[in-house]
């Protein structure tokens, strides 16, 4: 108990300093909920699918090459292919296959003797009278050997 030094004027009394911990631990549940509302969760970046190619020493390529021009004209029997102007190959009604099959090979020799990969750019120019099934074809011949890039020529 405390003695009052002027007594009848004023009454003071010392309570002790102590520190109330429930308002703190709500504000640090508080702060723990905003923070687990606010953040973003995303997966490691090592974890990502991604494959990287092989390494190979390949040339350097600065744009996209010419397209090789492949011209497809009617006959009588069938239609005459010309491959980049240095092959060409006679698709008769009779055997269509074995002449396919002989157009797929001038094919060949022409990307490897221009140096072209199966990414490159094709391009078939048919003349009017050309039947369907001859483009048809010969579309899905090279689609299925690879070459992808395979566009068609407007002609009037």
């Amino acid at each position: 108990m405390q003695r009052d030094i002027f007594p009848g004027v004023f009454t003071y009394r010392r309570h002790p300093f102590t520190l109330r911990m429930a308002p703190m631990i709500d504000m640090i549940f508080l702060l723990l909920i905003f923070f687990l509302v606010a953040a973003k969760w995303r997966p490691q970046e090592d974890f990502l699918p991604l494959r990287l190619p092989a390494a190979q020493a390949a040339e350097r390529r600065i744009g996209k090459p010419e397209p090789l021009i492949i011209r497809i004209w009617p006959t009588q029997s069938g239609c005459l292919v010309e491959i980049g102007g240095l092959h060409t190959v006679r698709i008769e009604n009779e055997n269509v296959e074995a002449d396919l099959a002989v157009l797929m090979g001038k094919m060949r020799d022409c990307l490897l003797s221009q140096k072209r990969f199966a990414n490159d750019p094709i391009e078939i120019v048919c003349g009017p009278e050309v039947k369907w099934d001859y483009l048809a074809k010969m579309y899905n011949m090279f689609y299925g050997a690879g070459l992808t890039d395979i566009t068609f020529a407007m002609t009037e």
